[in-house]
C-alpha cells in the first residue's frame, strides 16, 4: 500500500468509525475482514494511524475551531499530519494528488489550513485541561475531583497506546514456557507485574501472528482484569457466577484458578455474546462453565436460586473511563445524562445478583471504571443498605495483590498501575438469605 494510498483508506476508516454506532474496534474488525487486499503491515499501519487521530479528537478540533475550520474527518486527517506527525503542506499536497487510490486534492481552504497549522504541535498552551487531557465535559468534573493534582498524569496515561497483555492457560501451559515460545518467534515478551498468569507485549500486534492464542494456551486479558478475577477467589469444586460475563474473559480466568472442577454459570442479558463466549471456552478446554441468558437483572432464575453460590461477581456496565486508552473513541460516546443512569442500573444488578451468594459466600462488584460515582460510592450505598454484607478488605480478600491505590478495595489506574482502571470489592454475606 502506498503511502497515499494509505491516507485514503484511513480517511475511509475514520468516517466509518464516526458514522457507526459500535465501538471503534468493533468497526474496524468489520471494515478489515472486508479488505482482503491488505496485509498486516497495512492492518498495523492503518490502525496506528487511526486510533493516533481518535486519541488526539478534542486537541485537533480545537485547533480546527481556532482556524475556524469544521471538525469533518478529512480536516482533522490533515491537521494530524501536520501537529501530529510534523508534515509540511508541500509533503501533505504530494500525498493528496486525487489519483488513484489517493485521497482528493486538497482546497485552497485546506492549503490555507496547512500553512497556519505547520510547525505548530498538537498541544498548545492555552488549551484548557478538559482538552489537553481529552476529558469530554460529562466527565471532566468527577475525574478532577477522583485525581486531584494526578489528574494530568492519570489523563496522559490514557493517551498513550497500551501493551497487549495475555493471561496463561494454566490447563494448557506455564507462564514461563508461553514466555519461552514467544521469545523464540521473535516477541519481547515479559511476565506482568502483578497478575500471576500475565505476560505483557509492548504493544499490539496481528493476533494471527500468536499460534497460542488458536490453541487456548492464551487469551487476551488486560492485567487489571485477570486481579478482578483473581479477587473473586473461585476454587475448585465451588458454585460461582458471574452474573455480567459479557465476552467472558473473567468467567475463563475463574474457571480456570477451579482447575475445571465446580461450576461457573456465565450470565448475560445478550444471548449473542454468551453464543461467542461459549467458543471460548470450548478453545480453552473448559468444561465447568454453563451459560444462562438473563431477561433482566430481576431474571425469576435469581430468586429460584437465591443463597445457592459460593462466589458471585458483578462486572457492571459503567462509563468505561478506565479503557480510554484503548477504546478513545468511547469517551465521546457517552452523554451527561447518561451516568446516572448507569449508576441506578449498577445499583440494581448489584441489590439483585447479592441474592445469589450464599451465607459465608463471597459477592466481588466491579467496574472498568475510574468514577468514585460508579465506584466506592456504590459499595458505600449497597453495604449501608444490606447489613447481611459486609466488606472484606483487599489485604485479607486477596493478600497476593499489592499496590492498590485504596487499602481497601481493588484500584488500578494506567499512570500508577499500567493497567486499564479497574475498581473492585469483595464483601462477604453474613446472614441468610431472606428475599
Amino acid at each position: 500500500m502506498t503511502p497515499a494510498a494509505r491516507l485514503q483508506a484511513a480517511l475511509e476508516l475514520i468516517e466509518e468509525v464516526e458514522a457507526d454506532a459500535r465501538p471503534a474496534d468493533a468497526v474496524v474488525s468489520a471494515w478489515f475482514r472486508s479488505r482482503r487486499d491488505l496485509n498486516d503491515r497495512d492492518h498495523g499501519e492503518l490502525s496506528d494511524l487511526l486510533y493516533a487521530v481518535l486519541r488526539g479528537h478534542a486537541r485537533l478540533n480545537w485547533h480546527l475551531a481556532k482556524q475556524r475550520r469544521e471538525p469533518t474527518a478529512r480536516n482533522r486527517l490533515l491537521a494530524w499530519l501536520a501537529l501530529g506527525e510534523g508534515k509540511t503542506r508541500d509533503q501533505i499536497q504530494r500525498l493528496f494528488t486525487g489519483g488513484r487510490f489517493a485521497p482528493a486534492a486538497l482546497t485552497d481552504g485546506e492549503g490555507v489550513l496547512l500553512a497556519r497549522l505547520q510547525g505548530g504541535t498538537l498541544e498548545h498552551p492555552e488549551m484548557p485541561d478538559g482538552v489537553l487531557g481529552e476529558c469530554p465535559d460529562w466527565a471532566l468534573g468527577p475525574m478532577q475531583s477522583r485525581f486531584g493534582e494526578a489528574f494530568t498524569r492519570e489523563m496522559a496515561a490514557m493517551l498513550r497506546p497500551p501493551p497487549l497483555d495475555l493471561r496463561v492457560n494454566p490447563l494448557k501451559g506455564t507462564r514461563e514456557s508461553v514466555l519461552e515460545a514467544l521469545r523464540r518467534i521473535g516477541f519481547e515478551a515479559q511476565a506482568c507485574r502483578m497478575a500471576p498468569h500475565g505476560i505483557r507485549l509492548p504493544r499490539r500486534l496481528s493476533l494471527a501472528r500468536l499460534p497460542m492464542l488458536k490453541t487456548g494456551a492464551v487469551e487476551i486479558q488486560d492485567e487489571g482484569s485477570q486481579l478482578v478475577a483473581l479477587l473473586v477467589g473461585a476454587r475448585p469444586g465451588e458454585r460461582v457466577v458471574d452474573f455480567c460475563a459479557g465476552a467472558g474473559g473473567k468467567t475463563l480466568a475463574m474457571a480456570c484458578d477451579m482447575a475445571n472442577k465446580g461450576a461457573v454459570i456465565a450470565c448475560d442479558i445478550s444471548e449473542a455474546r454468551l453464543k461467542r463466549a461459549a467458543g471460548r471456552f470450548r478453545g480453552a478446554g473448559l468444561h465447568n462453565i454453563q451459560t444462562r441468558v438473563l431477561t433482566s437483572e430481576r431474571d425469576k432464575w435469581v430468586k429460584r436460586h437465591k443463597g445457592g453460590f459460593d462466589r458471585v461477581l458483578v462486572d457492571a456496565p459503567c462509563s468505561g473511563t478506565g479503557t480510554w486508552r484503548r477504546n478513545p473513541d468511547a469517551r465521546w460516546r457517552a452523554q451527561d445524562a447518561g451516568l446516572e443512569a448507569l449508576a441506578a442500573l449498577q445499583r440494581e444488578i448489584l441489590d439483585s445478583a447479592a441474592r445469589l451468594v450464599k451465607p459465608g459466600g463471597r459477592l466481588v462488584y466491579a467496574t472498568c471504571s475510574l468514577l468514585a460515582e460508579e465506584n466506592e460510592a456504590q459499595v458505600e450505598a449497597f453495604l449501608a443498605a444490606h447489613p447481611e454484607f459486609r466488606l472484606v478488605p483487599l489485604g485479607e480478600a486477596a493478600p497476593q495483590i499489592t499496590g492498590s491505590a485504596h487499602p481497601d478495595y481493588l484500584s488500578l489506574t494506567p499512570a500508577r498501575h499500567g493497567t486499564d482502571g479497574f475498581f473492585a470489592a469483595a464483601m462477604t454475606r453474613d446472614a441468610p438469605v431472606t428475599a
